[in-house]
């Protein structure tokens, strides 16, 4: 959203071998046409597309653009006919081309052949980030339009090296890239490994996994802090600390309401969780423990992920070294007794956090949280938006700048 960090950025992304700029729409909404004035300064030897994501008012937004210094301007595709056909007359009066975006196109194909007929330079299949997280993938759309249009299709939402070659084999003949570039901590790494990907697309192979594996592999590349920011600070347990540091978990909640000490249906969770699984107990009493190093071991012979307790653990010296993610209040000498009073896989909370059998666990050094199993892919993979942006500020910082400089604090603060 600042145009020093967007100039930057694009500098570094230009030595990986970048054609095109594009002035996204955050960029513009933050500086106006100002945004679209610098990169063209900056960069008068390449082409500027300005994502207006224009739905009214055609003819003066491309104008704006026009006269600012963008050679493409990029409206919304499902704006209505007549703004389109107005703002392809006053593209060809000031002599830049028009992309349409397919965001939320109703029926794509049929939407890009009207705007082809209407005057159109360009389609742009696009899942955009929103989308995204819930699951929409790009390609979808753009393996049904290749063919159906004689104009350049580009495609975004989500391109990386390898969707990025993909796309190009399956007919897009421009891969609009954005946070796996701008949010990079090495921009010119990520676009020149892009660059060279789609040059030479041959051979590419994306195996797809199943959505379960693929939560798990995006939730074990994050930090509890980015899951905490993708679910707006929610999702944390409180007071629950992990009692073998360096050690990460994700997993399956397996629940356990329990009583103080009564150890019953904690042990025999062990034998009802599946491989992976993350036990999560209410104790309610953080001074005599419901787990200890036997129900420990009991985990490590049946493929456990970790345990989380809301209460207190003991033989914590054999804990550490049977190397477990154990997660809990505290620890402390006391045992109670198997009384068996409690349930299992009834919904719990722990740590003040509701948790349901099936959500998804993660627990590391700085603490665990809880992933509603109805929104862990829209989560996870928010949570790697996050990262990718935390990455991108830490290179940043190293270079010298502070946070606050970097962040403008001071212009973005609530009024």
């Amino acid at each position: 959203m600042e145009i020093d960090r967007a100039v930057q950025i694009a500098k570094e992304a230009a030595i990986g071998g970048i054609d095109w700029i594009e002035v996204g729409t955050p960029l513009i909404k933050s500086e106006g046409m100002d945004a679209i004035r610098e990169l063209k300064n900056e960069f008068p030897d390449r082409t500027i597309l300005a994502d207006m994501k224009t739905v009214d008012t055609g003819a003066m937004e491309v104008e704006m653009a026009a006269k600012a210094g963008a050679d493409i301007v990029i409206l919304l595709g499902s704006a209505d006919d007549a703004t389109i056909l107005d703002s392809v007359r006053s593209a060809r009066k000031y002599g830049v081309k028009l992309m349409a975006d397919l965001l939320c196109a109703q029926d794509p194909i049929m939407r890009a052949q009207e705007l082809e007929k209407i005057g159109i330079d360009y389609i742009n299949v696009h899942a955009g980030i929103d989308q995204q997280m819930m699951g929409k993938d790009p390609m979808d759309i753009l393996k049904n339009i290749v063919g159906k249009v004689n104009i350049p299709i580009a495609i975004a939402g989500g391109m990386d090296a390898k969707t990025g070659a993909q796309a190009v084999q399956a007919g897009a003949n421009i891969v609009i890239v954005g946070g796996n570039i701008t949010r990079s901590d090495n921009v010119t790494g990520s676009a020149r490994a892009i660059r060279e990907s789609v040059d030479a697309p041959v051979g590419v192979i994306i195996s797809k996994t199943s959505i379960d594996e693929e939560i798990h592999q995006l939730l074990l590349g994050v930090s509890t802090p980015n899951i905490s920011d993708a679910m707006h600070r929610k999702g944390a347990m409180r007071n629950i600390h992990s009692m073998v540091k360096g050690k990460k978990m994700v997993g399956r909640a397996v629940t356990v309401q329990t009583f103080a000490g009564d150890w019953a249906k904690t042990v025999e969770a062990i034998d009802i969780a599946n491989p992976g699984d993350v036990i999560v107990i209410y104790n309610g009493n953080n001074h005599v423990a419901p787990w200890g190093g036997l129900a420990t071991l009991s985990c490590l012979n049946k493929g456990i992920g970790g345990v989380v307790i809301d209460g207190a653990v003991r033989d914590i010296n054999e804990i550490e070294q049977l190397d477990l993610p154990v997660f809990a209040k505290s620890s402390v000498p006391n045992a109670g007794e198997p009384k068996g009073f409690g349930e299992i896989n009834a919904e719990i909370v722990c740590g003040a956090q509701a948790v349901k059998p099936g959500d998804y666990i993660v627990g590391d050094d700085n603490g665990v949280v809880v992933v509603p199993k109805e929104r862990a892919y829209e989560i996870a993979r928010r949570a790697k938006e996050v990262e990718k942006t935390e990455s991108r500020l830490y290179d940043e910082i190293r270079k010298g700048r502070t946070l606050s400089g970097i962040l403008d604090l001071e212009k973005w603060e609530k009024h």
